[in-house]
C-alpha cells in the first residue's frame, strides 16, 4: 500500500501536536477539542493521484481500513462504497463512510492523524472528517441519531473492497441508516433507490418497515418500492393508492350508484 499523504511531519491547523497543545482525553466531546475546528486546505503531497475519482476513493478506504485494523478498532464500513461492497455498481462519486463506537472516536483520530492524514471537526456532532489523497472520509460514531454500537459493527460483514477485505455494514443496516436519514431537507430517493433494487433479496425487509417505516419519508420510500414491485406489500390485499379501501373489492362498473 502506498504511504499516506503528509507523512513529513507538516503542522496541520487544529493539530494538538504544535506548541500549546497535547491530546485530549474524554471521547466524542473531548474529540471536538482534540481535533481542531474548520475544514482544512488541500494537502500538497508528492504522491501521483489514481486515474478516476472512484479509483481515488478506494485507495483511500483501502488506506483507513488498514489503519484501523492495524490498531484494533471495531469498525464497520458505511455509505455508498458500502453499497459497492455489496454488489451496487453506481460509480462512487463523493466520500468514504466508516462507523467506529463513540469511545474509540478520538483515539481513531489521534490514528489518522500519526498517519499523516488531516482530520477535522466539521459543525456536526455524530461524526468526525479527515483527508487523505484529496478524498474526504467520515468517520461516524453516531448513525442517524443513535450512537453505534458493538451490535451493529457485530452484525457487519466481511467483503473485498477493491481486493482488500475489511467489515462492511449489513445490507439491512446499510438500508436503515440511509432511510433514517431521509427528511424534509433531504429526501433524494433517486441516490437510494438502485441500492434497494440491488440489496432486495438480501434486506430484511420486515426490519427495516419495524425500525424506519412510521417516519413519512422512509414510509414513503417504501410504498414507492411496493409500486416499482422492488418489495412485496407490507399486507396482502389491494395496493395502497388503488383507490380500494381495505376490505373492499373494486368499485362495480357504471355510472349508477
Amino acid at each position: 500500500m502506498s504511504e499516506p499523504v503528509s507523512g513529513d511531519g507538516a503542522t496541520v491547523p487544529g493539530d494538538p501536536r504544535k506548541p500549546g497543545g497535547g491530546r485530549q482525553r474524554g471521547g466524542p466531546s473531548a474529540l471536538r477539542l482534540a481535533a481542531g475546528p474548520g475544514e482544512p486546505g488541500e494537502q500538497h503531497g508528492h504522491e501521483a493521484l489514481p486515474p478516476d475519482r472512484m479509483q481515488a476513493i478506494l485507495e483511500v478506504t483501502k488506506q483507513v481500513a488498514a489503519l484501523l485494523k492495524a490498531h484494533g478498532f471495531p469498525f464497520a464500513l458505511a455509505g455508498g462504497v458500502a453499497a459497492y461492497a455489496h454488489g451496487n455498481q453506481a460509480r462512487l462519486q463523493h466520500d468514504t463512510d466508516f462507523c467506529v463506537l463513540p469511545e474509540d472516536a478520538e483515539a481513531v483520530a489521534d490514528t489518522l492523524r500519526e498517519a499523516g492524514l488531516q482530520v477535522y471537526t466539521p459543525p456536526e456532532d455524530w461524526l468526525l472528517k479527515a483527508r487523505s489523497r484529496g478524498q474526504d472520509i467520515d468517520i461516524i460514531y453516531e448513525l442517524t441519531r443513535q450512537p453505534v454500537t458493538r451490535e451493529l459493527l457485530d452484525r457487519a460483514e466481511v467483503l473485498p473492497v477493491d481486493s482488500v477485505h475489511m467489515p462492511v455494514l449489513s445490507p439491512t443496516d446499510l438500508i436503515i441508516g440511509l432511510l433514517n436519514a431521509f427528511s424534509e431537507h433531504h429526501c433524494d430517493f433517486s441516490s437510494v433507490l438502485p441500492i434497494a433494487r440491488t440489496l432486495r433479496e438480501k434486506i430484511d425487509w420486515a426490519r427495516v418497515r419495524r425500525e424506519c417505516g412510521a417516519a413519512p419519508m422512509p414510509d414513503a420510500f417504501l410504498y414507492l418500492l411496493e409500486r416499482l414491485d422492488v418489495i412485496a406489500p407490507e399486507r396482502p390485499g389491494p395496493r395502497r393508492g388503488s383507490g380500494e379501501r381495505p376490505g373492499e373489492g373494486p368499485a362495480p362498473e357504471g355510472n349508477g350508484p
